[in-house]
């Protein structure tokens, strides 16, 4: 991952990202206790892979994200 700053008052990238985290934490992190930084790097992974292919969402018509890219293109 690559860090962005914006200018200020411009935080247009932080809001896909901090939605993102937010949903991990809640799904995922709130409900686990992790017991080593090792578990918790492989749960982040899987997740990133789930929300990025499998997970559906509504705002995009029921697609994966993966999914309405391609279709997009």
């Amino acid at each position: 991952m690559v860090q962005s700053m914006s200018r200020v008052g411009r935080c247009i990238e932080d809001g896909p990202m901090e939605s993102f985290w937010g949903t991990l934490k809640c799904e995922k992190y709130y409900l686990h206790k992790y017991h080593t930084f090792d578990e918790l790097k492989r749960d982040i992974e899987d997740y990133i892979h789930f929300y990025n292919n499998e997970r559906l969402q509504t705002k995009l018509n029921g697609r994966s994200p993966m999914e309405f890219r391609t279709k997009a293109a």
